[in-house]
């Protein structure tokens, strides 16, 4: 069993990974009607939203279900969820609706089996401040789910409505330097070019608007203190934390049109000025393009040209230090270190000079 002693103290854990697309580098981020594309200006630069909270809390919640055999995935099976049948078959289940447990296939049926029975467990909550241990242990017992992903009983003989569980587990994805790729096409009839479009006949031309971006990432925001909350007890809050951790690692590993970027997994550094003001910033990685002596071989990553640079984040703008250890409080002039040396000669070897030849 992981160990999550570490967590103890943390009160909300936020993680980030950058990603790249699957294949090439264009990419369709999240449309909304009417809308079209999130874009907006941040100090960083124009940026766009890939996907939204809404969406990945939709995505993390499919990584826990088996379409194929209607229900949870084999590794969690004995979750707690309630599963509606029409006339014997599969219909649904709260792990598949938007609103969880508040889904109208479950609270609006004409049978009111299940209504009756949670409103009887919720009973003595109608009146005055919510028990929310109550109400985590109800969750607990027919959706465990809903305590990660969030839910809403809004139903008048429920509380009056004020049952609410937010998320505990949220997501999104963005890219930075965002600038759009604009395509197009046409749903060619080669039988009758000129048709009436409008049955399905004719040339029918189109355009596409997808994207390219100099970074993506992926946010994560696991609240940790609102698990420990809902004074359930140790063993099961160590289990909603494993379930969370579960749905973003199988997400990573599964059907998202984007995987994870090596090559942007290093950290951001920030050179700030003695009055506070940045200097630069850069997010470097630790693989190539990168330079791979400034990667724990003692040399220090500095500009290949002049500061301040146009694009920080770009492998290109980088090189490795002339020296081992760098020259800090001078500039690194890039002749010094000769060119066996700047290849990475292997440890033991650097102090005795160029190989000589025979």
């Amino acid at each position: 069993m992981p160990d999550l002693s570490p967590l103890d103290k943390v009160s909300r854990l936020l993680m980030t990974v950058p990603l790249k697309p699957v294949q090439g580098d264009r990419f369709q981020p999240t449309g909304f009607p009417s809308l079209g594309a999130a874009t907006y200006k941040t100090k960083d630069g124009p940026k766009l939203l890939v996907e939204s909270a809404q969406s990945m809390a939709n995505r993390l919640e499919t990584t826990c279900w088996d379409s194929a055999m209607n229900k949870p995935v084999a590794v969690l099976d004995g979750i707690s969820h309630v599963t509606v049948t029409r006339k014997g078959a599969f219909l649904t289940d709260s792990m598949l609706e938007a609103h969880r447990l508040n889904s109208p296939y479950l609270l609006e049926g004409s049978d009111k089996t299940f209504f009756n029975r949670i409103k009887d467990e919720l009973g003595g909550l109608a009146e005055g401040p919510i028990n929310r241990k109550k109400l985590a242990e109800v969750l607990l017992k027919y959706d465990i789910s809903s305590l990660i992903h969030g839910v809403f009983l809004a139903k008048k003989d429920l509380a009056g409505g004020r049952l609410r569980v937010a998320r505990a587990l949220s997501a999104f994805i963005e890219a930075t330097g965002a600038d759009v790729a604009a395509s197009g096409g046409v749903k060619n009839d080669h039988v009758n070019p000129s048709g009436v479009t409008k049955s399905g006949f004719g040339n029918v031309p189109f355009a596409r608007d997808e994207y390219v971006a100099d970074r993506i990432d992926f946010q994560i925001n696991l609240d940790l203190a609102q698990i420990r909350g809902y004074g359930l007890e140790p063993k099961v809050q160590k289990l909603l934390i494993l379930l969370a951790f579960y749905r973003v690692r199988k997400l990573l590993d599964g059907d998202l049109r984007l995987v994870h970027d090596p090559l942007q997994s290093g950290e951001r550094l920030t050179v700030v000025h003695a009055v506070g003001t940045p200097l630069t910033s850069v997010a470097y990685g630790t693989r190539a393009p990168w330079p791979p002596l400034a990667d724990g071989q003692g040399f220090s990553l500095v500009p290949a040209g002049t500061v301040p640079m146009a694009s920080p984040d770009d492998p290109a703008q980088w090189r490795a230090s002339s020296r081992s250890g760098g020259s800090p409080g001078a500039d690194d002039l890039p002749d010094i270190c000769p060119p066996w040396r700047r290849i990475g000669w292997r440890s033991g070897e650097a102090s005795k000079g160029p190989p000589r030849r025979t």
